[in-house]
């Protein structure tokens, strides 16, 4: 066993670092200033080429990676906004990937960030014995992307204070960090070719820390929406959900009337298709339902030596449901009651079977 595969979650560029490679060999496209992968060849690594062998890795609207490939070589930074769920990390760090060879120059966005872990600091006991140097200068993911000319991802940017936020705006304008306390040359680092910023934000922030007109306008705006077609939303998550079961020890592949009952059910309660069209007030995505759909496979084998059943979708339902709103396993319950009951199939009649599994 390489060390990759004790990995619970390599970075793109490690993952798919066969493809990246044959895809960079076989590049003769013109690429932009600092790229490592040509415009046409990042494209084929995030949309997929079937008969080149490089696999399909987002699915969504090729117009979208078109578009955010074209941002990425122009001076604007790139934000990806939408649903949480829609994958808007996993595009940034494919796209960080494709353009840069990597993507792990990350800034993750909260309360607690400070500008010192976008920007830099300093290793205190080198200060204090030595002074202000570049030995005791500890650079921050912005200050590396500058430096190196890579792309920076930052991610949930409006989780941050607003004068946290706005730390960026004169790096996306002069493209430069001032550091005050170096003189000469040191004092100023300058954006090399291929730098950029690709932030994401998630619509149920919105409210929270607004961006400010000014660091807006630094930005292109690319909205990421939720898989619209059921067929697509159910491969992706037999697909997502079989790699993460193979990766925790799960030996058998599971119910496929199982997995088609989940995301027909996310879908169902993510769109309010329950009574009068109510609908979860958490977020029901693709990503929950990939995250649920694991934990099936985990309960039926580890405690059962099976796949997972329909009835485990129900138990591992609610701690997916319950988060913001106690209405919502209310909500839940009558839908598995009054909407579950009227399909047919086994793997329906289970899970409407299974509704005294919800707690209270």
């Amino acid at each position: 066993m390489s060390d990759n595969d004790t990995l619970q979650r390599p970075p793109a560029e490690v993952r798919h670092a066969d493809e990246l490679a044959r895809l960079r060999a076989e590049d003769t496209g013109a690429r932009p200033p600092g790229w490592w992968l040509s415009m046409d060849a990042a494209r084929r690594f995030i949309v997929g080429d079937e008969s080149a062998g490089i696999s399909r890795k987002f699915v969504g609207d090729p117009s979208l990676i078109d578009r955010s490939l074209v941002t990425l070589a122009t001076s604007r930074g790139l934000m990806l906004v939408g649903e949480p769920g829609t994958a808007k990390s996993l595009l940034s760090e494919l796209l960080a990937a494709a353009v840069s060879g990597l993507s792990t120059l990350t800034v993750q966005g909260g309360a607690a960030t400070t500008e010192d872990q976008i920007k830099y600091s300093w290793n205190y006991a080198l200060l204090v014995s030595e002074g202000p140097s570049t030995r005791s200068l500890v650079p921050a993911p912005m200050l590396r992307g500058m430096a190196e000319g890579a792309v920076v991802r930052f991610e949930e940017i409006t989780r941050c204070p607003l004068e946290v936020q706005d730390s960026l705006l004169s790096l996306l304008s002069e493209r430069v960090i001032a550091i005050p306390e170096l003189t000469g040359p040191d004092g100023m680092v300058f954006a090399r070719a291929g730098f950029n910023v690709i932030a994401t934000a998630n619509t149920r922030d919105r409210g929270v820390n607004e961006m400010s007109a000014a660091l807006k306008r630094r930005f292109n705006f690319e909205t990421v929406f939720p898989i619209a077609d059921f067929g697509t939303e159910l491969a992706l998550v037999e697909q997502e959900a079989g790699r993460l079961l193979r990766q925790s020890g799960v030996a058998v592949p599971q119910r496929q009337d199982v997995l088609e009952v989940l995301v027909r059910a996310f879908r169902d309660l993510r769109g309010g298709a329950g009574r009068d069209g109510e609908r979860l007030s958490t977020v029901m995505s693709t990503a929950e339902a990939v995250s649920v759909a694991h934990a099936v496979g985990l309960r039926g084998w580890f405690l059962r030596r099976e796949p997972g059943s329909a009835a485990d979708v129900v138990a591992c339902l609610a701690g997916t449901a319950a988060k913001d709103d106690a209405e919502d396993l209310a909500r839940l319950r009558r839908y598995l009651e009054q909407q579950a009951g009227k399909r047919s199939g086994a793997a329906w009649s289970e899970l409407h079977g299974a509704r005294h599994l919800l707690p209270g």
